[in-house]
């Protein structure tokens, strides 16, 4: 059965910061937080550092649909924060965009 809810996205981005700069890439990280889940269309948006690996981070971020990514990519705030961290970044960013296929609760 196709509900509402099959429009949206689930996104998983993978930063994976240079050691020597992990304090600024997690200043920078949380810098998306607040003017994101403002954004129309945010389900849900935060940040998490990985326990073994403290150089990476993960954002775990639900949109309404796939415009509403679409919108939060073009964000100035976005493309302001990525242009800053893209130095300070040990690997290219991973981005993972997926919508759900078990029943919502």
């Amino acid at each position: 059965m196709t509900t509402v809810k099959s429009a949206e996205r689930h996104i998983i981005c993978e930063v994976r910061g240079k050691a020597a700069h992990r304090a600024r890439v997690k200043e920078l990280l949380l810098e998306f937080v607040g003017p994101a889940r403002a954004e129309a269309g945010c389900l849900y948006y935060d940040l998490y550092q990985q326990s073994d690996e403290p150089d990476t981070f993960y954002i775990v971020d639900g949109w309404a649909s796939p415009e509403a990514v679409a919108e939060h990519a073009a964000h100035p705030n976005v493309t302001k924060v990525v242009e800053q961290l893209l130095p300070l970044l040990a690997v290219p960013l991973k981005v993972t965009t997926s919508h759900r296929v078990s029943d919502p609760d």
